[in-house]
């Protein structure tokens, strides 16, 4: 990770986390790992736990308690029970700043233990799913203080949502399943960054790509982009494998698990374990099957299979590696450089969602050109005037 270990390098000159405790609440493997320590490097001591059940690493978990100024509390495969008691070790160490991958630490926060809240100065947000919730907050006047959308941004958008989605929850399918994608009809839910990371690869193997759609400009985006778009209830009888990436709920339920096809699978690169509505599906189910990574409900004889109880796809099977370093390499020097804005600029930010400053975003871009030893033309001068200039003549 060369823009981290760039990044980490100048933290351990500049010490912007001296005296700073953070708390964190991430997908705890080996990419994150790297940021933890970054941040340590910076003077912080960092307080961090999972944002998933079922996607830490317990040998990086483990490892990660062997950094000195680190307190890592994710266990893989925790009850529910655990992975709040676990939320609340995180809280309790006071930390003045908060980063975040689905919001649970911010929501934590604001609704159980409020009286933890004084001493935060921001926080950051990883992913499209907290953010939403982050805004639904701050639009109601609930949100107590800034917080970065390190998702809205492009260095965040174009690489991890669309290439690191998009090649690591297919790599995961494919791995859990042992099934080819090439000749398959591959149904994505969402055109958002990620659904067209996806169905661009997915292509790419030789799949043949359905998008649902509830945007009709993504949906035309979709269409014009070579692939078929149809509603879900459509889809279903069609789809050999469905991947919703929505961020919402009951994205496939019970009106369509009665049209799938036999032997259909269903995975979520979604945030949250709601897009598919499992509730439902057990509730209908003759038979469960478990195998490692995959439940198979028999339904009137017919089989629907379900990757990793419909949590995130690309980290909760037993052999997903989440996104590839190199994407992470980019995501989470993002987050460390927004870490280190919000120690020094907290205090004066009013709360609310902000984006990410530009000059973090252009950072971090030439930094990764420069591990890849590529380099880019400048404006000259006349041509930063033109750009400029409105009376540019006929």
């Amino acid at each position: 990770m060369p823009v981290l270990a760039a990044i980490k390098k100048q933290f351990a000159r500049e010490k912007p986390f001296a005296g700073m405790t953070i708390g964190m609440a991430l997908h705890v493997e080996a990419k994150t790992a790297n940021l933890v320590i970054a941040l340590a490097a910076g003077g912080a001591e960092v307080h961090i736990t999972g944002c998933n059940p079922l996607s830490t690493q317990d040998d990086v978990a483990d490892a990660l308690n062997g950094v000195k100024g680190v307190h890592c509390y994710a266990k893989r495969a925790c009850s529910v029970k655990e992975y709040y008691i676990a939320i609340e070790k995180v809280l309790k160490a006071s930390p003045v700043i908060t980063i975040d991958d689905g919001m649970d630490l911010i929501h934590y926060l604001h609704t159980k233990r409020r009286d933890l809240l004084p001493p935060i100065i921001g926080g950051c947000e990883e992913t499209t799913t907290g953010i939403h919730r982050l805004r639904a907050m701050a639009a109601e006047g609930k949100l107590e203080f800034p917080v970065i959308a390190v998702n809205d941004t492009p260095m965040k958008r174009y690489f991890d949502n669309v290439h690191g989605t998009g090649e690591s929850a297919l790599s995961s399918i494919m791995i859990t399943t042992n099934t080819l994608i090439a000749g398959k009809y591959i149904v994505i839910a969402g055109y958002g960054f990620c659904g067209r990371g996806l169905a661009r690869k997915a292509h790419g193997l030789g799949a043949k790509i359905i998008v649902t759609e509830i945007d009709p400009r993504r949906a035309l985006e979709a269409h014009m982009d070579g692939f078929l778009v149809m509603p879900m209830e459509q889809a279903a009888e069609i789809g050999d494998i469905f991947i919703t990436t929505t961020g919402n709920t009951s994205v496939i339920t019970a009106r369509h698990f009665k049209k799938l096809k036999d032997g259909a699978i269903l995975s979520n690169a979604g945030h949250f374990n709601v897009e598919i509505d499992m509730t439902v599906l057990a509730k209908h189910a003759d038979k469960v099957i478990q195998r490692e990574g995959i439940e198979t409900f028999i339904i009137n004889g017919k089989s629907i299979h379900v990757l990793a109880e419909g949590r995130l796809v690309n980290l909760a099977t037993p052999k997903g590696m989440g996104h590839p370093i190199e994407v992470m390499d980019l995501s989470f020097a993002l987050q460390a450089l927004c870490a280190r804005y919000i120690a020094y600029n907290g205090k004066s930010l009013a709360a609310g969602v902000y984006d990410v400053p530009q000059e973090i975003d252009e950072e971090v871009a030439h930094l990764k050109l420069a591990s890849l030893n590529l380099s880019i033309d400048k404006l000259t001068e006349k041509q930063k005037s033109y750009l400029c200039s409105w009376d540019i003549g006929t």
